[in-house]
């Protein structure tokens, strides 16, 4: 699925709340970069530039794709273009603060949220200030302790204005728009990044703010959405919500969501169903009871199986996930995850072998203490934990088990 920007559009609109003007530029699907972003920095003649990286790599662990080349590429060229400073922030830098900043030999970089920081930063830059006060702000050659902006209320930076995002989604028949009307997970999954680039308390946006955006959208000819919350489900009241006021505006849209395997009434699933929702993602991760623990999850196989059916029973598309290889893990346990995944009957099933490890997560301390990485590494190159006795097994049977299942994707 083509991803829009929504997080750069977030910034963008931050800054021109506070006064200044900004362009924002997708390069996604430009069919030359380079001359698109020669075109926008000969126009606009900007003061400085910000670049959002997403992804750092495709967590491929057979052939991984080290993604973070493009976005030091595309760095490389706006230095040739201005002299104006070069900021990085987004997702993908937020949980490799100071070695992504490094590789991409940019001039400063923002760790998580960036509204406040970077409307903060403008204003250093106009006053010729020293930025290194300022919380999230990352600098080159100063050492950085592990502390990011998170904004308490997120009413105070809105969704973004529709006109920074629609040449993106006109580039792509039947776009799916992003929406987020959540940040941060509390669940704490072993391997999991978002702590680093979203944190750990879960704050909410006004559901009403959220409904007049897609109202907006759907007024501009849009109907596909998809709620890029980590936890739609969480809490259950808060989905409700939201749920029933899309029914109210009679808002006919169609949308996705990620669904956390827990707390998933017969009223959620309805409601979601009333109003719109068409599939729902379910990172399961595994049917293994003792291999979930180990992943920090909540929940039980039994439990996944019951909120799968209930989806299905209200017309609900539903993809799995199976994260296998973790800690824990055995060739009994893959097979225990095959089997259960097969009984759920899902319509798509996404599996991946070998968990991508994180810097600041129980699974990296894990690694580095049974040796699988060194002490030292910083992660920034992709590292792969990978239980002992499958290297060389998990593979070819996940490839021998997919025949014959055309819902898989491996």
């Amino acid at each position: 699925m083509p991803v829009l920007p929504l997080g750069l559009a977030c910034v963008a609109e931050a800054a021109v709340r506070a006064g200044h003007n900004a362009v924002l530029l997708d390069l996604m699907g430009e069919p030359d970069p380079g001359v698109a972003l020669k075109q926008a920095v000969t126009s606009f003649r900007p003061e400085c530039i910000g670049v959002s990286v997403r992804n750092i790599d495709d967590q491929n662990m057979e052939r991984c794709r080290f993604l973070l080349e493009d976005s030091r590429a595309i760095l490389a060229a706006c230095r040739e273009l201005t002299a104006a400073p070069l900021i990085v922030g987004g997702a993908g830098f937020s949980i490799f603060p100071e070695s992504a900043l490094a590789y991409l030999g940019a001039d400063m970089g923002i760790a998580g949220e960036g509204e406040a920081a970077f409307v903060s930063l403008l204003g250093k830059l106009e006053q010729g200030g020293d930025p290194g006060d300022i919380e999230g702000i990352v600098l080159p050659g100063r050492s950085w302790t592990p502390k990011t902006a998170f904004s308490r209320d997120l009413d105070a930076w809105p969704l973004p204005d529709t006109a920074f995002l629609r040449p993106s989604a006109a580039k792509i028949p039947g776009a799916w728009i992003p929406v987020q009307t959540r940040r941060g997970c509390p669940l704490r999954c072993s391997y999991c990044s978002t702590p680093r680039i979203e944190g750990t308390a879960s704050r909410k946006r006004d559901p009403e703010q959220v409904v007049e955006w897609l109202q907006e959208w759907a007024g501009a000819g849009y109907h596909n959405f998809y709620f890029v919350d980590n936890t739609f489900n969480f809490p259950l009241s808060y989905a409700k919500e939201l749920c029933r006021r899309i029914l109210e505006r009679k808002l006919e849209l169609r949308w996705q969501a990620i669904i956390y395997p827990k707390q998933v009434d017969d009223e959620l699933a309805a409601l979601m169903a009333a109003a719109g929702c068409c599939h729902v993602s379910l990172g399961f991760e595994s049917g293994s009871p003792p291999v979930l623990r180990q992943l920090n999850k909540r929940f039980s196989p039994d439990e996944v199986s019951d909120i799968s059916g209930r989806f299905a029973d209200h017309g609900i598309e539903r993809m799995g996930f199976l994260l296998l290889g973790g800690p824990g893990e055995t060739r009994e346990t893959v097979e225990e995850s095959l089997k259960f995944a097969d009984s759920l009957r899902l319509e798509m099933l996404q599996i991946t072998a070998g968990i991508r490890i994180y810097p600041g997560t129980p699974l990296a301390a894990l690694a580095r203490e049974q040796g699988v990485i060194a002490p030292d590494d910083n992660l920034l190159q992709p590292r792969y934990y990978l239980a002992e006795g499958l290297k060389g097994w998990i593979l070819p049977r996940l490839q021998k088990w997919k025949a014959g299942r055309s819902n898989v994707i491996l």
